[in-house]
This record gives structure tokens, sequence and C-alpha cells, in this order.
């Protein structure tokens, strides 16, 4: 078929690579303008702009959709180029802009979003990481006709994705990536063969948003449950990441991975379950008193320093 694509990150450059593979004419690719990045904070392509010129495919990088908006210039251009392109369906992954109508109309089959949650569940930004804080033991990827409303059109395609003991928001968002990848390459499949798939509207019931990820989450607070902190660190890996603070340095200490254990039974009726207290500090782990149980870190980061397993921070550790 004839498409445009829309999208940014990582989770994106694997559908737009699918696309390719599977033969699709792309004819062109939106992605967000090149943004600083690394130590030097030099201007760097996203993954997606990478991907599309490395295919000799048109890049567009509007800072704005909006015809009224602020940039109206941008989104001008974009209008002009994509009626003159005339593709099929813009297919549409984690691309970071709101689509206006005059978008959502554009194409004959409209857009169709690759979103990494089942739906109606985990409408919003940050899908992955929330539905492994919250503790939920299956994921998915839903292909979305899109409209108006955030995350809100008609399902056209699911497919779900048990989430494995001890996943990560890194493990989870590489699964959901190349699941999302394939599952659009069917859709487009039968449309292309004259067999759409049947929309399905969402139902009003089991409606979450999944919240934008924030850096200033990132801090542990141990007046919360083990189990749920445990889960937070796996959510936030690698980003915005989790921490806390240890004897011994003036900046927090990032923790990439934790477990949950349950209260000492010689904690009971003593003074050693306020919560954040470090109960032991061993190669077996950092032990953190919190309000239901104990958080054993297992993995941790000193500032400016590298991942390591609690027995070599320890060896180095002078708290």
């Amino acid at each position: 078929m004839r498409i445009a694509f829309a999208g940014t990150p990582e989770f994106a450059r694997q559908a737009l690579d699918a696309l390719i593979r599977a033969g699709h004419e792309v004819v062109c690719v939106l992605t967000q303008p090149d943004r600083p990045s690394g130590r030097g904070m030099k201007l760097m392509p996203s993954p997606v702009k990478q991907a599309a010129l490395g295919a000799g495919i048109a890049v567009l990088q509007p800072r704005s959709l909006r015809l009224d908006g602020k940039y109206p210039e941008d989104a001008r251009a974009v209008r002009d180029a994509l009626q003159g392109l005339a593709p099929e369906t813009l297919v549409v992954a984690a691309y970071g802009l709101i689509l206006p109508q005059w978008v959502l109309d554009l194409p004959r089959h409209g857009c169709l979003n690759i979103h990494a949650s089942l739906l109606p569940r985990w409408r919003g930004a940050a899908p992955i990481q929330r539905a492994i804080e919250a503790g939920d033991s299956v994921s998915g990827v839903t292909i979305m006709q899109m409209d108006a409303g955030l995350d809100t059109g008609d399902m056209l395609y699911r497919v779900e994705r048990p989430l494995a003991q001890g996943e990560t928001g890194a493990s989870l968002h590489d699964g959901l990536a190349a699941d999302g990848a394939q599952a659009i390459v069917d859709v487009l499949a039968r449309l292309e063969a004259g067999d759409p798939p049947e929309p399905v509207p969402q139902p009003q019931a089991g409606v979450r948003y999944a919240d934008k990820l924030m850096k200033s989450e990132s801090a542990l607070d141990f007046s919360r449950p083990a189990q749920e902190l445990a889960r937070r660190v796996r959510a936030f890996d690698p980003f915005p990441g989790t921490t806390m603070m240890l004897p011994g340095f003036d900046q927090p200490v990032k923790v990439w991975a934790s477990r949950a254990l349950p209260a000492p039974a010689d904690t009971a009726g003593s003074g050693e379950t306020a919560p954040g207290l470090i109960r032991a500090m061993t190669p077996e782990g950092i032990d953190v008193m919190t309000a239901e149980g104990v958080l054993r870190v297992t993995a941790l980061q000193k500032p400016g320093g590298r991942r390591q397993p609690v027995a070599e921070f320890m060896r180095a550790y002078r708290g």
C-alpha cells in the first residue's frame, strides 16, 4: 500500500522497518524535530528519522500540525506535502504530536495507531511502564482507527502479551515493539486484500490513563509497600529510573533492581519498622523498611558511575 508514517522513538522505528520489509511504499515520514542529546547536547535525529534516511524516504519534522497554532507554516507545509503524496493511510506509532482533524481526514483509510496496551486500559503516554507499575499480568498491542480523542478510536486488532516474571520497562518495550510491528503489517495486508478488520468501539468500562513519566517520580517513597516499590523499580528501567539516598552520598543513588521481602519477625513491636530505615547492608542486598515489608535493593548506580550488582557496589562503598 501507499502509506505515510508518523513516529519518533525506537518503538516506532521497528514498525517502520517492518512496513518497508513488507514491501509497502512509504511515501514520507513525519517525526519530531532533532533534540539535544548526550553530554555534548548535540542535536540528534530520532531513531525513526535515521531509519527513514537510511531507506531514502523523505522526512518531515514539523513543530506542530495545527493550522491555527503557534507554527502554522509547519502545518501548511505538511498538509501540502501529504495532499501531493496522497497516501492511502497514515500509520502512527509514538509520534508525540496530536493529529488535528485535517490529518485524520486526509488519507482514504484514515490514520492507524499502534498503541502499546490492550485498550481501553492504559490510554495515554506511558502504557508500558504503567502496566508493570500497576502489577498487570498481561499487556499487549492494539491497532486503533484514530479519532479526535486521546486513544479513544475503534479497535481493529489486538495482540496479547503476558508479562514475564521480572518484566522491566525495557523488556516489555522490546516485546511490544516487535508485536506492534507485526500487527500493523497484518492489518495492512487485510486492508490491501479488501478484507479490513471489523472496527470494535472501545468499551466504557475499564478505561485507565497512563500518565506521562516524570523524573519527579524517581525517588522511592518508602511509606509505600515493598511490592509496589519493586514494581516501580522494574517499570522505570531504563527511564526515568528510581533513586534513594544512602549515607555518605550527597546525591541520590539510582536503584536498578530490587525485590520485596516480608518484614523480619524480630521487628514486630520494636522500633525498627520506620519506613526508610536501612536495616542491613550486605553483599546480598541493601534492606530498607517500607510501609509493608522490606525492599531489598540488589543493583545500584552511584552518581557519575555505572550500574553495579550490590556486592560490587558494597566493595567500594564507604557509608
